[in-house]
């Protein structure tokens, strides 16, 4: 793994400063409204799953303009090499960021369901964990965009295969407290359709990885073996 040498053609440095930056603002929005929305499932707050519920347009008015850069960018000066795969890639971050911003939405819906149906409810499971492992594989793959720096990759990967772990250990859990008591079937689901867009927050981030590598070193690894390490033993 390796940083990528910054460009040194200067007439469109501030284009593409311009378009990082705008994928970055993205990213902090997009890891503020996870946080938004798992704080309300856990505290039922209605003020927070209504403020992940506005924001959200927000952030797709961010993915358009990304995409109106990047398409400026292509038109006006041609980018090659680097250049090329640092917009191809931002374009895609994008649509990363934009889908994690659609599943803190999901998140934000379920829990106004739960609340809606039982004011007084309390999760049966905790979500802490799983939560902050995403989150953080989210901030390390954004820092890597920002440094231009892959070098954190394969941890952020092995993540990924941690969080799965995590779902499937939620899912068993609350799949239990349905047979045990038919009643709490409903809030079960709810907080299965939590659980997974969180699963679903980390497989977006490792995505973002992905598309650093790519851009550092112009190697597509989504689909080698080196996207899917092995679980720690």
């Amino acid at each position: 793994m390796k940083t990528i040498e910054e460009h040194t053609f200067r007439p469109y440095d501030r284009e593409l400063n311009q378009l990082r930056q705008t994928v970055l603002e993205m990213g902090r929005a997009v890891e503020r409204q996870v946080e938004k929305a798992v704080e309300g499932v856990r505290k039922g707050d209605q003020a927070l799953f209504d403020e992940v519920l506005q924001t959200e347009r927000s952030i797709n008015e961010e993915d358009r303009r990304v995409f109106e850069q990047s398409v400026q960018l292509i038109v006006r000066n041609a980018p090659a090499a680097a250049d090329l795969r640092l917009v191809m890639s931002s374009l895609q971050i994008s649509k990363d960021l934009e889908r994690i911003g659609d599943e803190a939405k999901k998140i934000a819906k379920s829990g106004i369901r739960l609340y809606q149906a039982a004011p007084s409810f309390t999760p049966a499971i905790e979500l802490e964990l799983i939560t902050r492992t995403t989150l953080a594989m989210l901030h390390a793959s954004l820092d890597a965009y920002a440094r231009l720096d892959d070098s954190q990759a394969q941890e952020i990967l092995a993540d990924d295969r941690t969080v799965d772990a995590m779902f499937k250990g939620i899912l068993r859990e609350l799949i239990t407290y349905m047979m045990e008591d038919p009643r709490t079937i409903s809030h079960s689901l709810e907080l299965v359709f939590v659980a997974k867009s969180l699963e679903r927050v980390g497989d977006h981030a490792k995505n973002v990885i992905e598309q650093v590598v790519y851009l550092v070193e112009g190697r597509d690894i989504r689909y080698t073996p080196e996207a899917k390490p092995q679980p720690p033993q």
